[in-house]
């Protein structure tokens, strides 16, 4: 969390697409519930079946700043994570909940201060029992991926995304990087050089007038520019 502090999951997304990674984002409208909140921890997954008893035998395995990763199967019937559930992960030092699926008790989750990104709030919980599947403690679908503790999960405004623990430094540094580089060119067009000047796109028409296959993203690799990925 403290390296994720001064880089948004925007920063991640370019690095992992820079490093040729694959692109293990959640679905469009994940949010917080408080607005502003942030997360960051290796992931500790769930498949949520109807009961609660999941994620309580999940702490049982849990590290301090572990981060709670639901799999609901993105269900918009039923809301699977309420506050007790939230104050008992904030108590155990987790540091957030991600739910592909909805929350409730909005109001007392606030209060709580721990981050929960979901989908959104409805009032009914869950009225079903289904079978457990045997990898309930052990990989939650989130969308298109699937997350294990073998991945750390970074939210914020923007969405939620999931990093392999083994290739977090080589993201983390390209991602750092990517940020300088983005935050120096914000503050040369507060001071009066736009971004065109910056990037030298005068130079970038003349060249594609020479050469139509010329992309933009290789201009832009060639000035050392950042935009696009």
């Amino acid at each position: 969390m403290d390296r994720f502090a001064s880089l948004t999951t925007p920063h991640i997304a370019d690095a992992c697409l820079r490093l040729g990674l694959p692109l293990r984002i959640a679905p469009p409208g994940l949010r917080p519930v408080v607005a502003g909140h942030r997360m960051a921890g290796r992931a500790l997954p769930v498949r949520h079946v109807g009961s609660v008893d999941v994620y309580l035998e999940a702490l049982e395995t849990a590290s301090p700043g572990d981060v709670l990763v639901v799999d609901n199967g993105g269900r918009t019937d039923e809301a699977c994570v309420g506050d007790l559930v939230a104050i008992e992960m904030r108590e155990a030092g987790l540091a957030g909940i991600a739910i592909w699926g909805l929350h409730r008790d909005s109001t007392e989750i606030a209060a709580i201060g721990l981050p929960v990104f979901s989908y959104g709030a409805t009032p009914p919980g869950p009225r079903r029992a289904d079978p457990r599947p045997v990898d309930a403690l052990v990989a939650a679908s989130f969308g298109e991926f699937t997350v294990t503790a073998e991945d750390a999960v970074y939210a914020d405004a923007d969405g939620l995304i999931a990093v392999q623990l083994d290739r977090l430094d080589e993201v983390f540094g390209v991602a750092e990087s990517i940020r300088d580089t983005e935050t120096a060119q914000a503050e040369r067009i507060g001071a009066g050089r736009s971004l065109r000047e910056q990037v030298r796109f005068a130079e970038f028409l003349a060249a594609r007038e020479r050469d139509a296959s010329l992309t933009f993203r290789e201009h832009l690799r060639n000035v050392g520019g950042e935009i696009e990925v």
